[in-house]
């Protein structure tokens, strides 16, 4: 069975890429979120296996998400996507439960590589 993941990210052309590099990888792509708030409803709605979770977004940004969902599931896996290298959101994100941190723009290698890597 494919494993089913969420992609959250405010751009639209972003979750479209993340979705042609998961899709063409066998993942199933089972919803879509563009803030924080939408991800945190969509985790419940969909019980996805792993979220890509944008780090920078408007209403609630992928960290402040990252924390509320990993209330809701202390299994949760998420990895969070940032165009912005930054060394301090990177370590936000990773204390605040992240598996790992893909950096944008995608390498759809890289991607692949960081999903098999969570999933085990």
């Amino acid at each position: 069975m494919a494993n089913r993941i969420l992609i959250v990210d405010d751009a639209a052309f972003m979750r479209m890429m993340i979705r042609d590099i998961l899709t063409k990888n066998g993942y199933e792509v089972v919803g879509e979120a563009q803030d924080g708030a939408q991800a945190i409803e969509k985790y419940k709605e969909l019980q996805p296996d792993l979220i890509t979770m944008d780090i920078t977004m408007p209403e609630m940004d992928g960290i402040a998400a990252l924390k509320e969902i990993r209330k809701l599931d202390t299994n949760a896996k998420v990895i969070m996507c940032s165009a912005m290298g930054q060394q301090a959101m990177v370590i936000d994100a990773i204390q605040a439960g992240a598996k790992d941190f893909i950096v944008k723009p995608f390498q759809a290698d890289r991607v692949i590589e960081a999903i098999k890597k969570t999933l085990g």
